[in-house]
């Protein structure tokens, strides 16, 4: 759970079970675009009718059919990590299941409460958004004792909102395997493998809602936090700087995001749920009118960039400096309309003439034009 300089963090007072949020909105994120150049990763996750067990393994001959992921590049797309990080999925009728591999020659952790702040050890971590819509989204960590924390989030933290930390994934299964030893510094190890079982009512949203994503997608992404460490009465720490500061951790992700900042998840991957069996082949593209759905985040952020200097929304595209009117060679018809309350910007698709309208805390709505 990432943002530039820790600007979002999230507390829990053990002993009343309370939580405390303090979040502001994050003044340069409106201001800095996605590297151009980053484009999401897709996977196609295939249909298993093996029962899985979830013990840390790749025993099940389902694992051993479906490919991993490509290794883990910086978030910000840039940059190779110093260690090797992959992620297989597979999916029945009740559960979505992720086998994650981490390469690690110190395998160390020490939280091993419930919803504590996990990435303050090195963890993975998961991030789901089943209906595209960057609303009302899921986040999961764990770290290597296979201590989880998990989260509810109705909006991205530029909007402020608060995180629904005592949120449950009621049913949820993790196990953890160490190639090594945990918590030893005077060996080498080889890493650690973390496989989850997530049941699909978890992202429901109503007691009859029928939510198994068969042949559609899921914006999803995976991130690792990897931490320089130090040695204090021979236990790993957290290194600090000679200021007596922890220094930055590592972000490392499947699909990268252009910007060191998980909580966009208009810029995560896209995995497919395919009804194909494991070992079947199939394919998927990446929806046209995700071309569409970046410009309008474009617009989006040029308008909060445009608030913060001027105390008001702009009124016209050519206020908010986006004279850019073609995606692909196709022509744009788009709307700005301003409110009491925010904006809404329209465009319609030139791809599926489906419209598409953004509103002021970043919510899409997509209607039939």
């Amino acid at each position: 759970m990432k943002t530039k300089d820790h600007m979002y963090r999230i507390e829990k007072y053990s002993n009343i079970h309370c939580l405390i949020v303090f979040l502001f909105i994050v003044f340069w994120s409106y201001a800095q675009e996605s590297n151009e150049n980053v484009s999401p990763k897709k996977y196609i996750a295939y249909f298993t009718d093996q029962s899985i067990d979830v013990n840390g393994n790749e025993s099940e001959e389902s694992w051993k059919k479906v490919k991993a992921t490509e290794h883990f590049i910086d978030i910000e797309g840039v940059k190779t990590p110093k260690y090797k990080t992959s992620v297989k999925m597979l999916w029945n009728e009740e559960y979505v299941y992720f086998l994650a591999k981490m390469e690690e020659p110190h395998v160390w952790g020490n939280l091993k409460q419930r919803d504590t702040i996990i990435f303050y050890n090195n963890d993975f971590e998961i991030f789901i958004d089943p209906d595209n819509d960057t609303h009302n989204y899921y986040e999961f960590e764990i770290n290597a004792l296979n201590t989880l924390w998990d989260l509810f989030i109705t909006k991205p933290y530029r909007e402020g909102t608060p995180v629904l930390n005592d949120w449950d994934a009621n049913g949820l299964k993790s196990a953890v395997q160490i190639n090594g030893t945990l918590n030893d510094p005077t060996d080498i190890d080889k890493g650690w493998t973390l496989e989850v079982a997530i049941p699909f009512k978890v992202f429901r949203t109503s007691y009859y809602h029928k939510n198994v994503p068969r042949d559609t997608f899921w914006r999803v992404n995976f991130s690792r936090v990897n931490w320089d460490f130090q040695l204090e009465q021979n236990r790993y720490q957290r290194k600090k700087n000679q200021q007596g500061k922890f220094e930055s951790e590592y972000n490392w992700v499947w699909s990268p995001m252009g910007v060191i900042n998980m909580h966009r998840p208009e810029d995560w991957g896209y995995v497919y749920f395919s009804s194909k069996k494991t070992g079947e082949q199939d394919e998927f593209e990446l929806p046209q009118d995700h071309r569409v759905k970046q410009y309008l985040y474009m617009l989006y952020r040029k308008q909060k960039e445009f608030y913060k200097k001027n105390n008001r929304w702009g009124t016209t595209f050519e206020e908010i400096s986006s004279n850019h009117l073609e995606i692909e060679g196709n022509r744009l018809i788009r709307n700005l309309e301003n409110h009491q309350t925010g904006f809404n910007i329209t465009v319609v698709s030139p791809f599926t003439n489906r419209l598409f309208i953004i509103k002021e805390d970043g919510k899409i709505v997509e209607k039939e034009d």
